[in-house]
């Protein structure tokens, strides 16, 4: 009953891809939200089991196609430099939703009667209603309208945005990066599935990878399973305890995602969250009468630790690296590997507690030091650059010209840099970011290429903080 939400999930997060493009971004999220919705008078008004299954399956469709679409809309209506305070606030509203279920969980459990349990599941109605109603509210996003030829709606959403007029030289700008970025990205010409794995391997595993992680590093285990002699009543109590530590760490990414980067966040994160891990297995193995306050003192770090990192990042990253013609296939691969992780989680770890105990706890302590091997040598930093920059930052801009021939590759690296420069002509100098140098293209399909090019790379590449990408001066080119 409660794994079929994630499996509903799993299949519309694939799905809402190809109507997130047909149909917009905004119209993808009220669908999402009527079905979350019905879904959930179904749960309500349950007469048994079977009912509430399909209550269930029925809004697990609804949030696979809101967590697939929401990120999508959040990075394409932000502006670069503060593209990352408003991915994190919108997790934390996500967060004070998953606490407001736990205390009134926790309020209602003192009900006796079935309503005890009703109430709870009716709440989830009307988050759903209020969320289709505001989308007739939003805009649509301004690259989708652009993308789709609707290029004065898409003028008047990016003046509206800024709060200027249309002739605004600063609203022109940003319309005519996005309109260049569009034009180049139509010479892709095919946008299935299929063009997007061969032109952008890279990409799409670091987003699903980045999803994978969030689930393998143990949020789910240390949510549901790390109770250590908590039960009934008290368990609620003190996972509503948990809830409020965890909205107050999911605050300082606000601030922190723009100003150090992603990087240095994930990698924090995953330092702390390993340490977490394992003070809770070690606790729960050598099972005292402190053990179970001590497992909540490190349950309430772990959760800030990832309310910090690997809550909001890997939301905001797939949506930030993927090219417009392919973001919503991309963030559907990503989010659909969310799902997939989740149920997998929620399905073994009771087995795996029942076989290993508490090494259940250093096995998921193993993935965050996995996790943080990845970002190290794989994650480029996306701080402060444009979507329509991505592709200089990978080294992967496309063009209708490419030669096969290595020569042509190398020129296309000594160059890449230029497409930077022909947009900022028109904005004027000192708007445009520091274009970044790339190895051949070829390379940056090979993830194995990649970490062979990090691990033997010069040290000024790593202390630019961008991976393997180093950060070019201007004057200098």
């Amino acid at each position: 009953m409660v794994a079929v939400l994630e499996i509903g999930a799993f299949i519309t997060s694939l799905l809402a891809a190809r109507v997130a493009d047909t149909y917009g971004r905004r119209w993808t999220m009220r669908v999402g939200a009527l079905l979350f919705s019905v879904g959930g008078c179904v749960q309500t008004l349950t007469t048994g089991y079977g009912v509430m299954v399909v209550g269930r399956f029925v809004s697990g469709c609804g949030v696979g196609m809101l967590s697939m679409i929401v990120p999508i809309y959040q990075a394409e209506i932000s502006p670069a430099d503060h593209r990352g305070f408003l991915g994190a606030l919108e997790f934390t509203g996500n967060i004070v939703g998953y606490a407001s279920s736990v205390w009134i969980d926790y309020a209602c459990s003192y009900i006796q009667s079935n309503w005890s349990w009703r109430v709870p599941l009716s709440i989830q109605v009307w988050g759903g209603l209020i969320l289709a109603v505001g989308s007739f509210v939003c805009p649509e996003s301004p690259r989708y309208l652009i993308d789709t030829d609707r290029d004065a709606e898409g003028l008047q959403v990016i003046s509206d945005f800024q709060g200027r007029t249309e002739d605004d030289p600063k609203v022109l700008d940003e319309y005519n990066e996005i309109r260049d970025g569009v034009l180049a990205d139509r010479a892709v010409g095919d946008r299935s599935y299929k063009a997007l794995w061969t032109r952008y391997r890279g990409r799409v595993l670091i987003a699903m990878s980045s999803q994978l992680f969030a689930q393998l590093n143990g949020i789910n285990v240390i949510s549901y399973y790390a109770q250590a002699g908590w039960i009934g009543r008290d368990a609620i109590l003190m996972t509503g305890i948990n809830a409020i530590f965890y909205i107050a760490a999911s605050i300082p990414p606000w601030w922190l995602t723009d100003a150090v980067g992603r990087r240095p966040i994930l990698l924090t994160g995953s330092i702390a969250m390993a340490i977490a891990l394992t003070a809770t297995g070690w606790f729960i193995y050598i099972d005292q009468s402190y053990t179970p306050n001590a497992v909540v003192v490190w349950v309430i770090i772990y959760n800030a630790a990832f309310g910090m990192s690997w809550g909001p990042i890997p939301w905001l990253y797939p949506p930030e690296i993927m090219p417009l013609p392919f973001r919503a296939k991309g963030v559907s691969l990503s989010t659909a590997t969310n799902w997939l992780a989740n149920y997998w989680v929620g399905v073994t770890t009771p087995l795996f507690q029942q076989l290993i105990g508490w090494r259940l706890y250093i096995m998921h302590a193993f993935f965050c030091v996995v996790s943080f091997i990845l970002v190290y040598f794989l994650y480029p930093e996306t701080r402060g650059v444009p979507l329509e920059e991505m592709d200089k930052l990978f080294g992967d801009e496309s063009s209708p010209y490419d030669d096969d021939d290595d020569q042509s590759d190398m020129d296309a690296s000594e160059s890449s840099s230029l497409v930077g420069s022909r947009r900022g002509s028109r904005r004027g100098s000192g708007t445009s970011p520091a274009p970044f140098s790339r190895t051949p293209a070829r390379a940056e399909n090979s993830l194995v290429g990649r970490v062979t090019d990090a691990m033997f790379r010069t040290g000024s590449g790593r202390d630019a903080g961008r991976g393997r990408y180093k950060a070019i001066d201007p004057e200098e080119q």
